[in-house]
């Protein structure tokens, strides 16, 4: 009773050709060719000089502190209490936003972007390419945040409450023990490989697309080593952390739980996929 399914080989009928190209082009892109476009941006990453990579990864720290100041400025104005929490946690998407769509480094985008080529091509080589870029984009991220939570405390800037408001932000990621630091870290790390696949295939939906990830990731309290750099930091520069504590406390932990998060779990699976797909579906043209 049951026919095979061919409904794959079978168009709809009274269909013109270019309602035929319309389907094709509406079709969203198979997860090789999403796996394809990152490779080669992680490839073209990998090409550039440490020049280019170190001023790019310094912007992008710079423009991370958005994220410490709109959350700030929201908390400060916002009464206290849970509900305040949920409004002012939009802020968190600012800096990523802005770094994002303006192309600047961001260490956490290269655990996917700059792995898959590596992946594909695991040679020696390949892994020197992706320590001198990882050490580059981290080394400049870290640079900016420290910079500009500096002069967000030292400057004349921000009126007391929103002082207030930055210092508790940083004490609250110091909450974290260690283990939550690195565990936090882990989620963070996959949910910005995730964004990363997610917008690698979309025009129109790209702001948003950041927006709801990232908005998840501070409701969620999870820990960024970017952003947390700026958030910790500031409680250094104002005497109430110490260097050590940053350092082992905070940047170390979150950082491998990011590594571990965006490269070793989401790559990895992601990769497999493709290299599992490529398996059964040799070619596209083939069988036509």
């Amino acid at each position: 009773m049951t026919e095979p399914n061919h409904s794959h080989h079978q168009e709809t009928p009274g269909l013109s050709s270019d309602e035929r190209q319309e389907v094709d082009e509406k079709a969203p892109p198979r997860p090789a060719v999403l796996h394809e476009i990152i490779r080669s941006q992680g490839d073209h990453e990998l090409e550039r000089s440490v020049a280019a990579l170190f001023w790019s990864a310094l912007a992008a720290g710079l423009t991370m502190g958005l994220s410490l100041m709109a959350m700030g400025l929201l908390n400060a104005r916002l009464p206290q209490g849970e509900a305040s929490h949920v409004i002012a946690s939009f802020g968190y998407s600012a800096g990523f936003l802005a770094v994002i769509l303006a192309r600047q480094q961001l260490f956490t985008e290269n655990t996917i972007t700059a792995v898959l080529p590596v992946m594909t091509h695991p040679t020696l080589a390949n892994f020197g390419r992706l320590l001198r870029l990882w050490g580059v984009v981290l080394g400049g991220n870290l640079v900016g945040t420290l910079l500009v939570s500096w002069v967000m405390l030292r400057l004349p800037i921000f009126n007391a409450p929103t002082d207030a408001a930055f210092l508790e932000i940083g004490r609250k990621v110091m909450e974290n023990s260690t283990t939550q630091m690195f565990s936090k870290g882990i989620v963070s790390g996959w949910m910005i490989a995730t964004l990363v696949w997610m917008i690698a295939g979309l025009d129109n939906a790209r702001i948003w697309m950041i927006i709801m990830v990232t908005y998840l990731m501070a409701l969620g309290d999870f820990t960024h080593i970017v952003v947390g750099a700026a958030e910790t930091s500031y409680l250094v520069w104002a005497g109430e952390l110490s260097w050590h504590d940053f350092w082992l406390g905070f940047a170390g932990p979150t950082l491998a739980g990011n590594i571990i998060g965006g490269s070793c779990i989401f790559a990895l699976i992601s990769h497999a996929q493709i290299r599992s797909d490529a398996s059964t579906h040799p070619g596209p043209d083939q069988g036509r």
